[in-house]
């Protein structure tokens, strides 16, 4: 339709629109393909597609029959990581022994789902090999290509400077693996992530140089015309073969060959055909997400002509192209990642030249003359490192300053269509020059994206499934208030140097933010530390990173414990107020009221004194008990005795250990439902056989968020309910 008004009257073009909005309207429904039967022994061969992380091999292989399976090794030994650390083995086929095994469930509706990863890659299923025998290497020109790519990211690594490695590697090979987290976060923040890879952009520049150096040289139009039309895959697969590099590469390549044979095919019918044939070959690409991004952003250019033309002068040109592209892909980050960057639209306007015209022309250079001549080389690396550094450290300082993301949660589906629908008129109303009704357009929708979380009249529990660990949050009506109880963390184990993992596993970065900013929860107003415990605090630091706390309590005399050094520098940093608290502390918000039951005295000797936070809404009333072992229990017991009978939800203490919920306490509770937080199939055995009989025999229904998922109790009225997400995300 948008196209129609616009009087573009193209089928195709108009295809390729509509179809990008399937994602949105079929994700929810698709699922994993069950994969067929496997021989107890079978041959599967790798494809370019694998990484390298601590003692795992992880990729994507190919069986006999054409099945795309997602592989796991397990490296018995230092000597074999080595071996495959300096062995290109894409094409390798291995004849092997080992068992599919099912996808993990994500951790709630937010998180990384590897079910939905495996359906974008059209992989039928995950398999851990336990053995394996080589039995052959394939030559092909793909194989030849990947020893290309493997030996270039060597030389890479072996020429450059240490701090310049991540970067070529990103611009010239498309490899991101060596990344600075640090780094790769403030580009994420400043909304140029897109810049530090492989776009279409790095393609069309590669292929202008290329073809301008062969003019140069004397070599016939037609002839660099057909030198180019061969070089652009290779380059594309060199480059790692990302969506965005294909599409650029798909349309390059059928514009010129369509001009070969005298017929002019306007652009954005080559972006259509590109788009329809890249999801004709492989259908689950349409699933992801740089994918979506880069045909939409695309599309957004090629249809916003009429808007650049309005620009009278080269930043205000640079603005517009900018602001359309983010403007159109907006609706779609957010359904992604729940967040934009704010100060994208401006920062692109500088960084989108400096590293097209001047970063990756300089990397390129410097590739080349490493090839030609080292000491040349070490000269120009002596200029350009610490030029370099410096934008590194600019970058860093600005993305430290505050508003610089709206992060207002998921929109629910038909937000995000609504959100597609106004910008799309207000991208007419722009070209039509009626800006108050563009404002207007585009504004009505974003406040609603905006407020739509502050809009429940209830009360929510959300037991995070962390692992073997422990996260409570809880939101008032209206979010109102925000309180979080722990956020969870990993409890790190000594092993040999090379079994450890390049990017470790981090609970509060990878389960915890993501929730809350699925949710849209941008301030904590009370995060609560309930003991110095790591299962219970290390993740509590890449929380603060992410998300504003206005207040932390902790359990007294707990500030001294080592594995609360980070959260305080980070807190010291934020210039965030700590406060220990123990029992007697009171505060009420609406008809919401909260007592800190325990610890007593100031002196910290771990589970025992953990912060027991009671709440108490109407009829509803919940317990949350930190650790709290035996002796902890049988003082609240002599403290309180008949005002805990009957209670609503309890918390069990110590994740359901056999040292915690004596007979007395669960007695006198009698909890309506109690849960456990405790890891799948975790090393302690939690929650103990002999604790969940307790409320067993006494008809006391529990759930285990490592079993259940996350699991969210709703409030109101005094009524309650509760939604378990492990249903929801199946």
């Amino acid at each position: 339709m948008w196209l129609t008004i616009k009087g573009e009257r193209r089928i195709i073009s108009a295809l390729v629109v509509g179809a990008g909005f399937l994602p949105f309207f079929f994700v929810s429904f698709i699922q994993l393909t069950e994969p067929s039967p496997l021989p107890s022994i079978f041959q599967l061969t790798w494809t370019s597609e694998y990484k390298i992380n601590g003692q795992k091999l992880r990729g994507f292989t190919k069986t006999e029959t054409g099945e795309k399976l997602y592989t796991v090794y397990t490296f018995p030994t230092e000597q074999e990581k080595k071996y495959y650390e300096t062995t290109p083995i894409t094409g390798f086929t291995y004849r092997v022994q080992g068992e599919l095994v099912p996808p993990d469930p994500p951790a709630h509706v937010y998180a990384f789902s590897m079910q939905d990863y495996l359906v974008s890659k059209g992989a039928s299923g995950t398999f851990e090999v336990t053995s394996w025998t080589l039995v052959s290497e394939e030559r092909s020109i793909r194989t030849f290509l990947a020893k290309q790519r493997f030996q270039l990211k060597k030389h890479i690594e072996a020429t450059f400077p240490p701090s310049l490695v991540a970067e070529a590697q990103a611009l010239l090979i498309g490899l991101q693996d060596n990344v600075d987290d640090e780094l790769q976060r403030a580009y994420q923040k400043l909304g140029i992530t897109h810049l530090f890879a492989i776009s279409g952009l790095h393609v069309a520049l590669v292929s202008w140089l290329f073809y301008e150096g062969l003019l140069r040289v004397g070599v016939r139009k037609e002839i660099a015309t057909i030198v180019l039309l061969i070089i652009l895959p290779v380059y594309g697969f060199i480059a790692g073969g990302a969506p965005s590099v294909w599409r650029a590469v798909s349309v390059v390549e059928f514009v010129m060959l369509m001009r070969y044979v005298k017929w002019r095919v306007p652009i954005d019918d080559a972006l259509a055909i590109s788009f329809i044939g890249f999801v004709l070959l492989e259908p689950g690409v349409i699933f992801q997400v740089g994918f979506q991004l880069s045909y939409l952003a695309t599309a957004s250019l090629i249809y916003s002509g009429v808007i650049f033309k309005q620009a009278k002068s080269w930043f205000m040109q640079s603005f517009l192209l900018t602001f359309v592209c983010q403007l159109l892909v907006y609706p779609l980050l957010l359904h992604h990642f729940y967040e934009i960057s704010i100060s994208s639209f401006l920062v692109n306007i500088v960084f989108v030249p400096l590293f097209s015209f001047v970063i990756l022309p300089v990397n390129i250079v410097l590739l080349v003359v490493t090839y030609v001549s080292m000491p040349v080389a070490k000269l120009l690396f002596l200029v350009y490192e610490p030029l370099r550094i410096w934008l590194t450290e600019a970058i860093l300082y600005v993305q430290a300053l505050p508003f610089q993301l709206w992060s207002p949660g998921k929109p629910a589906i038909w937000l995000v269509c609504v959100a597609f629908i106004s910008v799309l008129v207000g991208f007419y109303l722009l070209e039509e020059r009626r800006y108050g009704r563009f404002a207007v357009a585009l504004l009505v929708p974003v406040f609603c994206i905006h407020l739509a979380p502050l809009l429940y009249n209830e009360t929510k529990l959300t037991f995070l499934n962390v692992g073997q660990g422990d996260c409570t949050i809880i939101e008032l009506p209206f979010r109102r208030a925000v309180y979080v109880v722990d956020a969870g963390g990993v409890l790190r184990f000594e092993q040999e140097a090379w079994k450890a993992s390049n990017s470790p596993y981090e609970v509060g970065k990878q389960v915890v933010v993501p929730f809350l900013k699925g949710k849209g929860i941008r301030d904590i107003d009370i995060f609560i530390v309930t003991h110095a415990d790591a299962d219970h605090v290390e993740g509590a630091e890449e929380v603060l990173e992410e998300i504003r706390m206005r207040e932390i309590h902790v359990t007294p005399g707990s500030l001294g414990k080592p594995v609360m050094n980070d959260l305080l520098a980070e807190a010291a940093k934020q210039r965030v107020t700590v406060k220990e608290k123990m029992q007697g502390t009171v505060w009420q918000v609406g008809e919401t009221s909260f007592h800190y039951l325990w610890p007593q005295d100031v002196y910290y000797e771990g589970n025992d004194d953990s912060i027991v936070l009671y709440m108490q809404q109407a009829s509803f009333q919940a317990l949350l008990t930190g650790d709290l072992e035996e002796n902890g229990e049988q003082q609240l017991i002599r403290l309180y005795g008949s005002q805990l009978a009957d209670m609503t939800l309890l918390k069990a203490g110590h994740h359901g250990s056999k040292t915690s919920s004596i007979e007395p306490f669960v007695e006198l509770l009698k909890p309506e439902l109690t849960i456990f937080s405790a890891g799948l199939n975790n090393r302690y055995r939690h929650p103990h056989d002999i604790v969940v009989e307790r409320f067993i025999s006494r008809d006391l229904p529990t759930l285990i968020t490592g079993t259940d998922g996350t699991i969210e109790i709703r409030i109101r009225d005094g009524s309650w309910l509760v939604d378990i997400e492990k249903d929801l995300v199946q």
